[in-house]
């Protein structure tokens, strides 16, 4: 496989350090299990683990090789395995909070140049949830590009159109029916050679159904929506990295029920940009938006130029944000002192 088309850099290259450079090469990590990846380099589709020190290290979920990242490897000869030695940094990292209690990183792709958004025009269709992703997109440093699929299914697809360039600005956006195969070329500019495209979007938006289309061929399995209310199962079940016949890479990605966030206050502002400048127009800086004279922010609100329900999904968002860094807060300021005291009790063997 060449590395180039798989999407090595001068990025990568830099990152590659003189220690890593005589005895050993790099791959890139294809589809994640448990315990094992499947990577594709020079030598083929490798099976890897890694090694006793990097998961020894390893604080968290985070810091294991997930779906594309290029890794640094030792190849064991003639078995078609290989031991991964270091993770190259990420050039762009797509992340959600873990769905549950915890507060903890989940990384849904690395190393990714543009993403996919996927939306269907059918009952599921939902601006809201497009601002919550695009809030994770912004964050991973990858670009978006809106796709709204199942344009056969709509009868408006115009007026559907404006209102997603209403809360997107300047993010472009791609019209199709995946299905019919109406609309893909539209996508052919993203999908050149070492260029890498990550698939994101819910259930049932047809996410497999254009992987099929833009390989030319049923490599992902495509399941109906549910009828009623136009929701999808999950047909992809795990996230992988496809070689494209133009070049280019596919990660899919299984369809997320719960969108959590983990991202900062600059990625809300970029994706609401425009009540950002409002806000900037407000009399006192620290305006809350509430009940303060001269807030530039609920003049628009009163005179139609802002959307309410844009405004409550912004403060909603908002909110949001702010409790995952406190909680981010509190598990650093615990994982520091679980480190002093184990500092502790060493210092003490020592003087026993």
């Amino acid at each position: 496989m060449n590395l180039q088309v798989l999407g090595w850099s001068q990025f990568f290259a830099n990152s590659l350090g003189n220690q890593w450079q005589e005895s050993y090469t790099v791959g890139r990590v294809a589809l994640e299990h448990k315990n094992t990846y499947i990577l594709y380099t020079e030598q083929g589709e490798l099976s890897a683990d890694v090694t006793g020190k990097l998961r020894y290290q390893a604080t968290g979920r985070q810091d294991f090789p997930a779906v594309g990242d290029w890794v640094v490897i030792s190849v064991r000869k003639g078995e078609k395995k290989a031991t991964i030695q270091a993770i190259l940094p990420r050039k762009s990292k797509f992340s959600r909070k873990t769905v549950g209690s915890k507060t903890e990183e989940q990384i849904i792709a690395t190393n990714v140049d543009t993403v996919f958004l996927i939306c269907g025009l059918d009952n599921d269709f939902n601006l809201r949830r497009i601002e919550r992703y695009l809030i994770l997109v912004w964050e991973s440093g990858a670009n978006p590009v809106i796709v709204l699929n199942k344009a056969d299914l709509c009868e408006d697809v115009e007026e559907r159109q404006n209102e997603v360039e209403g809360i997107a600005f300047g993010v472009p956006i791609i019209v199709l029916s995946a299905i019919n195969n109406q609309g893909i070329e539209a996508l052919f500019p993203y999908l050149k050679p070492g260029h890498t495209v990550a698939l994101l979007g819910s259930s049932g938006v047809g996410k497999s159904t254009l992987t099929n289309q833009l390989i030319g061929k049923a490599v992902q399995a495509v399941q109906e929506v549910r009828k009623g209310d136009d929701r999808g199962r999950h047909t992809t079940t795990h996230r992988e990295l496809i070689l494209l016949p133009s070049g280019g890479v596919l990660i899919d990605t299984p369809g997320m029920r719960e969108i959590q966030i983990w991202a900062g206050d600059d990625s809300l502002d970029e994706t609401f940009s425009d009540i950002k400048t409002l806000a900037m127009q407000c009399r006192f800086q620290d305006c809350h938006h509430e009940h303060e004279p001269g807030c530039a922010v609920q003049q628009a609100l009163e005179n139609g130029s802002l959307d309410k329900q844009r405004f409550v999904s912004y403060q909603k968002l908002q909110k949001e944000l702010n409790y995952l860094v406190r909680k981010q807060d509190q598990k650093a300021s615990l994982a520091e002192k679980e480190k002093w005291k184990k500092i502790t009790k060493s210092l003490r063997r020592m003087k026993k």
